[in-house]
């Protein structure tokens, strides 16, 4: 199953997916556009409103969490396909963005990518002198289904940027009169960054308490993560100016890395008779990058932890 919009307001983009597999186990998501404008959006808080709903609630009730994991998508689709090859390599699958935002489906996209990168490489080694860069790989992606199927569901992640209503609307023109073959190519609204508004012109979202029973906090959903990094490592979320978060992030933004992070790593200490400052709890994070990208001020820079630390999924 599939849904759009609720719990989201008509300006933000989102929905859910949810599958019932083996062994009476459900794997249910919540997907949220980063290209939201209210700050005190929460993600995370947003996905156990949503499994509060009348009809959702009852899968769950009775059963136990299992897993928890969150990840950022690449769902800009073929406007925001980068550069493919590069001195020494390719991007391939995910990384490069081939997922087909509409059905939130990319396995196959990025297997097929793999195969025709895999060709391309193949084919060069056997040259006399092979080419440091595989440049004919983007003309194969091109030539290729993937490109196709891509090109059919281009405008409907951006038809979105007219809200929920105008999105739904264009996308039906677009999959059941146009097919996908529209004349035109729709243009995202700029870096998802870009699109926060200042907190003051903003309504608060007061967010229910958790009830432990279908709806959970943040810390306890880390912990069935099995997420670990060794001790004592330096940081690998770093910021490139310690005052920004508190100097423009608080007093703007009212500090939205405390919400739009899904593992509870930033937090604003405030101590008595003490400046408040940002707290980096790196040891919960579960390399979502959320942070690399959201943040209003791009202070946040994700890097590899050392160790190969992270999340540890059982089954997802």
């Amino acid at each position: 199953m599939h849904t759009v919009g609720w719990p989201l307001d008509a300006k933000t983009y989102g929905g859910s997916f949810l599958y019932h597999m083996e062994n009476n186990q459900v794997a249910v998501g919540f997907v949220v556009g980063l290209d939201y404008q209210n700050p005190h959006i929460s993600p995370f808080d947003e996905f156990q409103r949503f499994k509060m709903h009348p009809k959702i609630r009852p899968l769950f009730e009775g059963g136990r969490r299992v897993a928890y994991g969150a990840r950022v998508l690449a769902e800009g689709g073929l406007q925001c396909l980068p550069k493919l090859a590069f001195p020494g390599g390719v991007l391939v699958g995910d990384t490069a963005g081939f997922l087909n935002v509409p059905k939130i489906k990319g396995v196959h996209t990025c297997m097929k990518s793999g195969m025709i990168a895999a060709e391309a490489i193949f084919d060069n080694l056997k040259q006399a002198t092979p080419a440091v860069e595989i440049t004919d790989y983007r003309s194969r992606i091109n030539q290729s289904w993937v490109w196709k199927e891509l090109s059919l569901a281009r405008n409907i992640r951006p038809s979105f940027k007219w809200g929920l209503w105008g999105g739904v609307a264009y996308s039906g023109l677009d999959t059941y009169l146009l097919f996908g073959r529209a004349p035109w190519t729709i243009t995202h609204h700029g870096a998802d960054h870009e699109t926060l508004k200042k907190a003051s012109e903003c309504p608060k979202i007061n967010y229910p308490k958790p009830d432990g029973i279908v709806s959970f906090d943040k810390l306890s959903s880390v912990y069935i993560s099995s997420v670990a990094h060794e001790e004592n490592q330096p940081s690998h979320l770093r910021l490139k100016d310690d005052s920004l978060p508190i100097r423009v992030n608080l007093p703007q933004y009212d500090a939205p890395e405390q919400r739009y992070c899904p593992a509870g790593v930033y937090e604003i200490v405030q101590e008595a008779g003490k400046e408040p400052h940002l707290q980096i709890n790196a040891a919960n994070c579960v390399h979502c990058k959320t942070c690399d990208i959201k943040d209003p001020s791009q202070n946040i820079n994700w890097v590899v932890p050392e160790g190969g630390g992270g999340p540890n999924y059982p089954n997802m």
